[in-house]
């Protein structure tokens, strides 16, 4: 879902800004810059420490993220990732069988949808967080095929993460890398195709692609 279907971290940088302000201390650009990849609760820690603050780390984060759910569903800036819509639109006339296989938990797939009224094109949603392995471990993608009733070898994955990818191939399933500017240091070797927009990839490209 995110850095395919939306780009949440935007929401995330400018949510992390207003806690800052909120609690009253200046974070340069480089020391956000080292926090890539942290947990919340792993980068509040670092900041009480940082600064000496007097609150404790789990009350900036539930200052972090109530700016972030405030943004979530005000945000006018906040929007799908150019194309996709278009394109799932288009697999969906088209009887293609979609599912959402995230990371995200669910609760956070289920506002994308009810924010963006996706609901009505898939099948089912699968969260990452409620299964025994994450990303490279095939275990999304091999329930996400169940979920269509195909087989892996029928299936295609788009994804934009390394780990994502890996996961795929594991799987067994036919993998394209969705290489945006939004991707970061991401290795797409593993892919079987790579594309930097969703009209390379629109049903009759499919169509050619595969016949």
């Amino acid at each position: 879902m995110d850095g395919v279907i939306v780009d949440s971290e935007p929401l995330h940088h400018k949510a992390y800004y207003m806690m800052f302000e909120e609690v009253g201390i200046t974070v340069t650009p480089e020391l956000y810059a080292s926090f890539t990849g942290q947990a919340t609760l792993e980068i509040c820690k670092t900041l009480c420490a940082h600064f000496m603050l007097v609150q404790p780390a789990q009350e900036l984060v539930a200052i972090k993220r109530r700016h972030f759910k405030t943004l979530f569903d005000q945000d006018p800036d906040f929007d799908l990732i150019p194309g996709v819509r278009a394109l799932i639109q288009d697999y969906h006339k088209n009887g293609l069988t979609l599912v959402l296989a995230s990371s995200a938990s669910m609760e956070n797939i289920n506002r994308i949808f009810k924010r963006f009224d996706l609901g009505q094109y898939f099948v089912a949603k699968l969260s990452g967080a409620d299964l025994a392995a994450s990303k490279p471990h095939p275990e999304i993608f091999e329930k996400a095929a169940q979920a269509t009733g195909f087989s892996p070898e029928e299936c295609i994955v788009i994804e934009d993460s390394e780990n994502g990818i890996a996961a795929a191939k594991a799987a067994g399933i036919f993998a394209i890398a969705f290489d945006s500017p939004r991707s970061k240091a991401q290795d797409y070797g593993q892919a079987d195709l790579v594309i930097k927009s969703f009209d390379k990839i629109n049903y009759e490209q499919l169509k050619r692609l595969f016949h």
